[in-house]
């Protein structure tokens, strides 16, 4: 029996993270997977209920799990808690806890969502990407300094820095993960500039003799964003930084159309985690009209990543893609002449096309 730890957050965390596992529950019954759910607090709604944004029980129940499924964490209701209580505090610890060192991204564009893109249609058509980021390293979780003074001026100061064996270790992933796809790898950074990236594409450029079938070439970052907006087809895998994919992810994902629709895998040392990449809005939480595709897509990433059951995986998106082909869309989607869906609509459509 594979265990889930359930972590929905704040927000809409409830209600996308429920819509996931009721089509994790009926894909399940179709392959036969024998999944069992324990759900547990993070975020804001945990430091409501127990003083801390991440119980210590919470992190144990996320690393004896096969795979976390997360929801969101924040809202302006906590904007006054101190800093190291904040719900967001929830997600950097369970990075540190889980060893998520890595985060995949995937952007694919799906032809009947072209028109709802920024970029033309002839741009986006048949983009299909994934972005690799490095997690738990760089400037982030570097040294740093909140307020001194020096010669009577106050300044701030943050640290990047990444060692030899951090590099290697993305740097594997990144590869094993365009050999499965395209066998074409972008690794993005700053090394005209930043000895951290020279570090970094020296060492990339040491382990791509691991993998001759791979293809790798390197862009500055502000090139990458550049050919983001310009050319996204010409990308198949890209790895990077936690600073640099932190913004080109984010970047990435507008190609789509709409945030909620992106997933997201953090693949960690202890356990992988799960969860769609936007906030938890707490504007509409609690009125059923969130967009559950995100989640359900990162629901089919766990199947895939932390479980290595493709077919069930695949089944998921491919009832993703039919559900919206056939004209059903959330209220961040929709415009005339298609179905109008609320979360328990749009959750009910895809459940009804896994065969």
């Amino acid at each position: 029996m594979a265990r889930i730890a359930v972590i929905p957050g704040d927000g809409i965390g409830n209600e996308i993270v429920d819509a996931a596992v009721e089509v994790l529950k009926k894909t399940d019954a179709k392959y036969r997977l024998n999944l069992s759910y324990v759900r547990h607090d993070a975020g804001g709604t945990a430091y409501d209920a127990y003083g801390t944004p991440l119980p210590e029980e919470t992190i144990q129940a996320a690393i004896e799990a096969d795979g976390v499924l997360f929801g969101a964490v924040g809202g302006d209701k906590w904007n006054d808690v101190a800093p190291d209580l904040r719900p967001e505090r929830a997600i950097l610890g369970l990075r540190k806890g889980l060893g998520l060192y890595a985060n995949l991204r995937p952007v694919k564009v799906a032809e009947s969502l072209i028109e709802y893109s920024p970029l033309r249609p002839e741009i986006v058509r048949g983009a299909d990407l994934v972005i690799v980021r490095e997690l738990i390293g760089g400037i982030y979780f570097g040294e740093k300094c909140e307020s001194e003074t020096v010669d009577g001026t106050e300044r701030a100061w943050d640290v990047e820095g990444y060692s030899v064996p951090e590099v290697e270790r993305i740097a594997r992933l990144a590869f094993e993960t365009a050999r499965i796809r395209g066998k074409k790898l972008t690794s993005v950074d700053k090394a005209n500039v930043l000895a951290t990236s020279r570090l970094w594409r020296k060492t990339v450029t040491r382990i791509a003799s691991e993998y001759p079938d791979v293809e790798l070439n390197h862009l500055y970052v502000d090139n990458c964003a550049m050919q983001l907006a310009v050319k996204p087809t010409q990308f198949d895998t890209i790895l990077t930084g936690n600073l640099f994919g932190d913004i080109l992810s984010d970047e990435a994902a507008v190609i789509g159309g709409s945030i909620g629709m992106m997933p997201s895998a953090s693949i960690g040392l202890e356990a992988s985690l799960f969860e769609p990449i936007h906030g938890s809005a707490p504007d509409i939480a609690g009125k059923g009209i969130a967009n559950p595709i995100g989640t359900i897509l990162s629901g089919a990433m766990l199947l895939r990543y932390a479980l290595k059951e493709e077919a069930a995986a695949k089944a998921i998106e491919d009832a993703v893609d039919e559900a919206l082909a056939d004209g059903y869309r959330t209220a961040d989607l929709w415009r005339e002449g298609f179905k109008k869906a609320d979360t328990e609509t749009m959750t009910a459509a895809i459940l009804d096309r896994i065969e």
